[in-house]
């Protein structure tokens, strides 16, 4: 079976926000504030996907702590830019074990 790919839209704003157990009006008021950024159609209308959707949960977990929307932005720029530097410092430590690899097998 293929997974499916997470980044794709697949939801219009009503089952999104069924799905995130929250309102339409609250999803247009996060995409509103740049703490969402769903896909449209060629018609206009809003697209969410499973990353989305994830992203709305991360989104309600740091309201419920308190955190104000301006707050939440920040958190989640951090957060995605974390995401990107473990992505990179794994491929720099892949390429470094290859490295010391070719090193003792006297191929470099």
């Amino acid at each position: 079976m293929n997974e499916r790919d997470t980044s794709t839209p697949l939801y219009g704003i009503a089952v999104a926000a069924e799905l995130a157990d929250l309102a339409g009006p609250t999803l247009r008021l996060y995409e509103k504030h740049g703490l969402l950024h769903p896909l449209r159609s060629d018609g206009g209308t809003r697209r969410y996907s499973e990353d989305d959707l994830t992203r709305l949960r991360r989104v309600t977990a740091l309201r419920e702590a308190g955190v104000n929307l301006a707050g939440i932005g920040k958190v989640l720029d951090l957060q995605d830019q974390n995401v990107g530097l473990q992505v990179e410092n794994d491929a720099l430590r892949d390429e470094n074990a290859e490295l010391r690899r070719a090193l003792e097998d006297g191929s470099v």
